[in-house]
């Protein structure tokens, strides 16, 4: 049985787990839905009351009822490198491919529809409180009166972006930004506003979970230090992950439906881990760098394992 791997051409760590999937003589197939229709093609019937269908990327061809797994990588949007692109050639090329796969037996990392709830912030605050973990108290709002009250009860508070996307094309990383409370919150009323209270952090901690396996890293950080994504502040280390963490991690992605998940926490003097977010489909190859923890071992076992008849 075969493993589908949808992501772009450049993704070094889909690359890690193609080789070890290549090395345990693993059947794969790797295609980047933006290249339907074009590169890749397919075709599915449904007739009586049956199901077949095909894949196409390249010169390989597979079975849809020959998949084992499909890893959503990092894909790219369906139709997006068509000659002639239209939103109605993404969305008819999108409900093709998804609609064909999820009509499989094949397992998923991630399914589609629990990626998309997954990939929201109020969703993913209100899952880890009830999951466990310890959460920033939160605000979203497009009200500058109730801004300017949180900013005030809290006083060291942190401003980000509610979807994680800069307002800008092309797409760029907008930082995590520290504000004062008497700064003018009239122009929350022109978007809604995610702000949050600033954790005076010793640490940042990345915990990866694979089908029930958790990786933590833990790198040391400056207290006054806002957005990690933005400084150097030398290698992760191999941590242990508390009893109370595992349980927390267990409920939020049982709660979330995935089988893999990338967790960020802030951790302060007190060693307490703060939840920040839950990035589904989050890289792991600078950890593993780092850290030598067999992640992608962990990823191309799972993608390997064959579903239950």
């Amino acid at each position: 049985m075969t493993v589908l791997i949808l992501t772009c051409e450049e993704d070094l760590t889909a690359d890690m787990v193609v080789s070890r999937l290549h090395e345990l003589g693993v059947p794969l197939v790797r295609l980047d839905p933006a290249d339907l229709p074009g590169d890749v093609a397919l075709s599915a019937q449904y007739v009586n009351g049956g199901f077949e269908g095909y894949l196409k990327a390249g010169e390989r061809v597979v079975s849809l009822s020959s998949l084992r797994s499909v890893w959503v990588r990092r894909p790219g949007t369906p139709g997006a490198h068509a000659p002639e692109q239209s939103a109605w050639l993404t969305a008819e090329s999108e409900h093709a491919l998804y609609g064909m796969l999820t009509s499989t037996r094949a397992r998923w990392m991630n399914h589609p529809v629990a990626a998309a709830q997954a990939r929201c912030k109020p969703w993913q605050f209100r899952t880890a409180h009830h999951a466990g973990f310890a959460v920033p108290p939160t605000v979203i709002t497009s009200f500058p009166s109730v801004a300017r009250q949180f900013a005030v009860a809290h006083q060291d508070v942190v401003v980000k972006s509610v979807s994680g996307r800069h307002p800008t094309d092309p797409p760029m990383v907008l930082p995590t930004t520290r504000i004062s409370p008497d700064v003018d919150f009239a122009g929350v009323a022109a978007s809604p506003t995610l702000l949050q209270l600033h954790i005076c952090k010793q640490a940042d901690i990345r915990l990866t979970c694979v089908g029930g396996q958790l990786f933590a890293a833990r790198r040391k950080s400056d207290p006054d230090e806002v957005d990690s994504r933005f400084t150097e502040n030398g290698i992760w280390e191999p941590t242990e992950v508390p009893d109370r963490i595992a349980r927390a991690v267990d409920a939020y992605l049982r709660a979330a439906q995935l089988s893999y998940g990338a967790f960020d926490f802030a951790e302060d003097a007190d060693r307490t881990w703060w939840f920040l977010e839950c990035n589904q489909g989050g890289q792991f190859g600078f950890i593993q760098l780092d850290t030598d923890q067999p992640i992608t071992e962990a990823v191309a076992s799972w993608l390997a394992t064959v579903p239950p008849a």
